[in-house]
């Protein structure tokens, strides 16, 4: 008898201890579902958009004025790429003109951009945004003649309107005195007779 009770003696504790790991194991899996907050969700709300933030009025306003495509004959064919011209400025006498080249209209653009705010000039105007006195100047074979014009707003065309306006000048009137139509070096030779006016007195 005695025997007999030893073998059976294992066996009932093997099975006593045999469901204890099974307790563990869902003891485990419970917080796995607090963890991933599958019902909190709805009690964040949306989530607060950042259109608004990334879509702020930029300083500089712009204006293409000019849009080529290009070609260049190389030992292994023709490669094209663009030519952009840009004028920008902040309405407020401060105006630029650049030029950009990529193989893409996109980056053409941005490098256009980058060159008219590093060459941008500030104008000397009178307090009714107005210019001190006429001035010329002449860029390769573009000449050009900004005079004052009073209560006539800005009488120009061409490139040479959008430099005007984008410096925010007014009153101002402007001539062609060659006949060329390129408009880049129409843009570049009015940015050079506003130039000449940073040196000047301003008067009223």
């Amino acid at each position: 008898m005695e025997e007999d009770i030893k073998t059976v003696e294992p066996v009932a504790v093997a099975v006593a201890v045999a469901p204890e790991p099974v307790q563990e194991r869902k003891d485990e899996r419970a917080p796995r579902t607090d963890h991933r907050g599958g019902g909190d969700r709805g009690k964040k709300g949306p989530r607060p958009s950042r259109r608004r933030d990334s879509r702020a009025k930029p300083e500089f306003d712009q204006k293409i004025i000019s849009l080529r495509r290009v070609t260049r004959v190389m030992a292994g064919g023709r490669r094209f790429s663009f030519s952009v011209a840009i004028v920008a400025g902040n309405k407020k006498g401060m105006v630029g003109v650049g030029l950009g080249k990529a193989g893409d209209t996109p980056l053409a653009i941005e490098k256009a951009l980058r060159d008219a705010k590093k060459s941008m000039i500030t104008i000397n105007t009178t307090s009714t945004m107005s210019i001190p006195h006429e001035v010329e100047a002449k860029f390769s074979a573009s000449r050009v003649r900004v005079m004052r014009a009073p209560g006539k707003g800005i009488l120009a065309g061409s490139s040479v309107r959008t430099v005007l306006e984008l410096a925010g000048l007014k009153e101002v009137g402007a001539k062609l005195l060659s006949r060329s139509k390129n408009s880049t070096n129409n843009a570049y030779a009015t940015i050079k007779a506003l130039k000449k006016l940073e040196r000047t007195k301003i008067r009223n």
